[in-house]
């Protein structure tokens, strides 16, 4: 049995150039696809790699360099952060 194809409820329309519409339906051709097929799959790749680069947070190497560092020597704690520790342990954590 064939997987069925999902079923479209959404309408999305777009104008465009003619030279525009040209391109959309020569490469739509050359993958064997109609234009609209051929415009969804691009818009949703398009969107994948947007939503997915939104996501990624890049470092130069430098930057890469300078995180390494203050994981593996990290700076002392300021007095006000031991002293939260110090309450948080007094208050909330369970004891022994």
């Amino acid at each position: 049995m064939m997987p069925r194809e999902p079923t479209r409820t959404a309408r999305l329309e777009a104008r465009v150039a003619p030279d525009v519409l040209a391109v959309l339906k020569r490469a739509a051709e050359l993958q064997g696809r109609s234009v609209s097929d051929f415009v969804v799959a691009a818009a949703q790749e398009a969107a994948y790699r947007t939503v997915e680069d939104a996501q990624v947070i890049r470092l130069s190497i430098e930057d890469q360099r300078r995180f390494v560092e203050a994981l593996l020597n990290p700076a002392p704690l300021a007095p006000a952060m031991e002293r939260a520790i110090d309450r948080y342990r007094t208050l909330i954590a369970p004891s022994p």
